[in-house]
């Protein structure tokens, strides 16, 4: 998979400065970029990465699941419901 975002980019999106979180911060791209291509429904990466928002919607993604990453129910799929609506505390 083509990434619409890098690591570094990624890494700067979050403001952070060590490489301890490479691997993770990576994974999470992956996902967040999996997430919004389901959400628009399109399967063509090519397709998704000529789509304007792309990389900040990838980014958006990825940092709530960096974010929440010690909180995460792993049991339940993260949905774009979780993404886009607050949470009443």
């Amino acid at each position: 998979m083509q990434l619409a975002v890098t690591v570094e980019e990624m890494k700067n999106y979050l403001r952070v400065d060590f490489e301890d979180d490479d691997a993770l911060i990576g994974d999470l791209i992956r996902q967040g970029q999996q997430i919004c291509m389901d959400v628009a429904r399109i399967t063509d990466e090519d397709e998704f990465e000529n789509l304007q928002g792309t990389k900040i919607a990838v980014q958006y993604a990825a940092a709530y699941l960096y974010e929440h990453r010690e909180e995460a129910d792993h049991h339940q799929p993260v949905s774009y419901t979780h993404l886009t609506l607050p949470t009443k505390a």
